[in-house]
């Protein structure tokens, strides 16, 4: 990688993967694309970013032959909850971009980054130790969209020799910008809710289990597999990762181990529930681990410390957390 672009910039992973590879890579080596510019977003300040609807192929040919690209992270999309509410607008930008994204990859010759995800499962999927290599029939937009991407991705790797890896992330969570739109939100904003009013209302049962990740571990990923050499790469795209699974009850309990006065309560989202039900509870990433080295950082009490430190300094300095 020497010249990358990044569509999404301002989203929750692109923020901090673009800071991630400005710091790896030359300064000005990094183009931070979004939808709209968003000046008090830190990845785009002091680097160049353009505002671009992805679905605008031509404008981003364009943009890859002006700063010479040679690897795109493709981050832009509507998430799961959104893409729920809005399911034609979501396969559009979704697919659309993706499609645009991997059209102007093969004609420049770049390597591409797709985030996949686990909603690209579905409710038939073996729900524990789910497999790199299993059934996937999801039954929302967002993971059509993430299981059509897939194999997309796949057609262009094989038949154009693009190269095309990616991951399926699973929930993740962050201090750096608040998720938006997504069904494992509440992993985010339940850090929030514990240091302003220590209290917070989840919108998913207390016993519902999924795969969660921090941030810093999802961007290395992303970086350690784009940087791997491509010969012992035998899957390419759509590699199962996880840090921890935990259900909205065990995440409470760790926090309230620094902040003792931290209440949760539950009301249920239907919509989001149903999605949730719908994902693995936890994910077999052992193809991950053989063919690039992936192995995760953060546990689950090291995730708590350092998520409620950071954002407690991101809060000013507001909320005292103990332990």
């Amino acid at each position: 990688m020497e010249k990358v672009l990044v569509t999404g910039a301002t989203g929750q992973i692109g923020s901090e993967l673009t800071l991630a590879l400005r710091q790896s890579l030359r300064f000005n080596s990094v183009i931070a694309a979004g939808y709209s510019q968003k000046d008090n977003i830190e990845a785009t300040k002091a680097s160049t970013h353009i505002a671009f609807d992805i679905r605008d192929r031509a404008t981003l040919k364009k943009v890859v032959q002006k700063y010479q690209i040679d690897t795109i992270f493709h981050l832009a999309s509507l998430l799961s909850a959104v893409a729920e509410e809005r399911p034609q607008e979501a396969w559009d930008i979704n697919m659309t971009g993706l499609f645009n994204v991997l059209e102007v990859a093969r004609l420049n010759q770049c390597a591409v980054f797709f985030p996949s995800s686990i909603g690209a499962f579905g409710p038939k999927t073996p729900a524990m130790n789910t497999p790199q290599d299993t059934i996937q029939r999801p039954t929302t937009m967002y993971g059509v969209t993430k299981v059509s991407g897939e194999l997309l991705c796949d057609y262009y790797q094989k038949h154009y020799a693009v190269d095309v890896r990616g991951l399926r992330y699973p929930g993740l969570i962050s201090y750096k910008t608040q998720a938006g739109g997504g069904t494992t939100d509440y992993a985010v904003d339940i850090f929030y809710a514990a240091l302003q009013s220590q209290s917070y209302c989840c919108f998913l049962k207390a016993d519902t289990q999924l795969d969660m990740m921090y941030m810093p571990d999802a961007v290395n990923a992303a970086i350690s597999l784009m940087q791997t050499d491509s010969k012992h790469l035998t899957h390419h795209n759509a590699f199962n990762i996880t840090a921890m699974s935990i259900t909205p009850k065990q995440l409470a309990a760790e926090i309230k181990r620094h902040i003792p006065e931290f209440k949760i309560s539950y009301q249920v989202d239907p919509i989001r529930q149903a999605i949730a039900d719908s994902w693995p509870k936890h994910l077999d990433d052992s193809c991950a681990q053989h063919e690039w080295g992936w192995h995760p950082q953060y546990t689950l009490s090291a995730m708590v410390k350092d998520m409620l430190d950071k954002l407690a300094n991101k809060l000013s300095g507001v909320c005292h957390v103990t332990g």
